[in-house]
């Protein structure tokens, strides 16, 4: 199935870019999400109309998520829990206790954005943990995991 992408989508292609992808992922995550538009001629047409506009909002994401990372670079957030007396956590601090932790600071981020590929922690101690804002943008922040 070929597509026109509307927004630059991470391991596939920029704004604009007509490329092959497997159907379902055309209709079911792409083409619903308004991240692409089918690759036939009258969209073609009406992307072509569009693409000033679109390369403006792609901007103005792009701009907004740098001016976030500026925010967060060499932000250290602390995190209180029950943990036992071997530091053992009596649960994990997970992305949506990271993020709730970095908005009561004053930077809002989506608990989607924090990635932690080793999964969540639980143990005390000090992380760095990368936060991904645009698939341009990415940052390190450090959280510290302290016993209650």
């Amino acid at each position: 199935m070929e597509v026109i992408l509307l927004e630059k989508v991470e391991n596939l292609g920029n704004l604009g870019d007509r490329v092959n992808v497997k159907p379902g992922y055309g209709r079911n995550f792409l083409i619903p999400g308004g991240k692409a538009t089918p690759a036939t001629e009258e969209h073609i047409k009406a992307f072509e109309a569009r693409r000033a506009e679109l390369e403006k909002i792609a901007a103005e994401h792009v701009a907004g998520a740098e001016a976030r990372r500026e925010q967060l670079d060499g932000m250290t957030v602390t995190i209180k829990a029950k943990a036992g007396d071997e530091g053992k956590l009596f649960g994990s601090v997970g992305t949506g206790d990271i993020a709730e932790a970095v908005a009561a600071v004053g930077v809002a981020i989506e608990r989607h954005e924090v990635r932690l590929p080793e999964g969540a922690f639980r143990q005390i101690g000090e992380y760095q943990v990368a936060v991904h804002l645009h698939t341009d943008v990415n940052t390190e922040i450090t959280v510290v995991v302290e016993a209650e």
